[in-house]
């Protein structure tokens, strides 16, 4: 039997994983591959031919093309940044779920990514030991889900991975099908990035999946440009607003991306336009091979203090950092 692939599968299949051809694509100096080379042999690379298309030719300092391209600076150690910053595995309760906070439970649905950012804070995460067992959809998750199905105190569960996304709708269904009758579970939220940098992900299948959750369902989407978001972007947040879904996003203040006032008060401005309200800017978790990305929480604080000063107070994202054994994200709070 063959297997028909959707529009948002066969886009996949074509993502870029090779660094030279994403330098001759965009008409790059190719010396800059020797390096993409030794860095993507630790963290492969892989981007998106819609997200390529966002990105400038010819400009090696595009802050898109710096969010993807792999840098000689990823292979430095840097005193304080490991493979774990956020100590994940302390917080696993069973196979591929981890509860951090009270209330809520993260399932990390797979490692798949359309994607693979340069500054990801689970580069590194061991992913194989996360795997209870072969099989598809919910079966794969049974710990996760009678840890789930028994602690009432679970209010709300969190697909996340990778990209939850790279499932496909019939996978996505059977695990929020398991969870459908679990009386205590009151939302579902996805994190994901994959209506950023594959939009064709919200297809016809996926907004049924959507309409058939019995639950209040929210994504956390992850854009830190306003260069990422265009007609296509703006076309898909409108489909998931219009299945119900409510629309946040978070951002990572990455240096050389978004760390100047101009690019995240126009960032803000572009989400809510696109139907999308800012929610986080995240302070860059310190993991191994991103020191070059790390913004210093002083200067976070008087650009979030600059913005504010600009813009509306709910375009305003808090500024967090993920501190680990925390009970929450914690604030950073500007102080005079």
């Amino acid at each position: 039997m063959t297997l028909t692939l959707s529009t948002w599968q066969r886009e996949l299949s074509c993502a870029i994983t090779d660094p030279a051809q994403l330098l001759a694509e965009l008409d790059l100096d190719p010396a800059l591959g020797a390096p993409a080379r030794a860095a993507s042999s630790m963290f492969a690379l892989r981007v998106t031919r819609s997200y390529l298309g966002r990105i400038r030719r010819g400009d090696a300092g595009d802050p898109l093309l710096r969010q993807v391209l792999p840098l000689a600076d990823e292979l430095e150690e840097t005193a304080g940044f490991t493979a774990d910053p956020l100590q994940e595995h302390a917080a696993t309760r069973a196979s591929g779920l981890l509860q951090k906070y009270a209330g809520r439970a993260l399932l990390i649905t797979t490692q798949a990514c359309a994607i693979h950012c340069r500054y990801c804070f689970r580069r590194e995460f061991p992913y194989s030991q996360q795997r209870e067992q072969p099989e598809e959809g919910a079966a794969r998750f049974s710990a996760a889900l009678e840890v789930i199905a028994t602690d009432t105190s679970i209010e709300e569960v969190i697909l996340s991975g990778g990209d939850p996304l790279s499932l496909s709708d019939a996978r996505l269904t059977r695990i929020t099908d398991a969870i459908a009758g679990m009386r205590h579970v009151q939302r579902i939220r996805v994190h994901t990035r994959q209506p950023i940098v594959l939009p064709s992900r919200v297809d016809d299948g996926l907004l049924t999946w959507l309409r058939g959750i019995q639950r209040p369902t929210v994504f956390v989407l992850h854009t830190n440009h306003p260069n990422e978001i265009d007609h296509e972007v703006r076309a898909a947040c409108a489909k998931l607003r219009a299945a119900g879904v409510t629309l946040l996003n978070q951002s990572v203040l990455l240096k050389g991306v978004n760390d100047d006032v101009d690019t995240l008060a126009q960032l803000s401005r572009t989400l809510m336009d696109a139907g999308v309200v800012p929610y986080y800017l995240h302070l860059p978790d310190r993991v191994r091979g991103t020191a070059h990305f790390d913004v210093a929480e002083a200067t976070a604080q008087c650009l979030v203090e600059e913005i504010s000063a600009r813009l509306s107070g709910y375009l305003v994202p808090r500024l967090v950092r993920e501190v680990p054994g925390a009970p929450y994200k914690v604030p950073s709070v500007i102080t005079q």
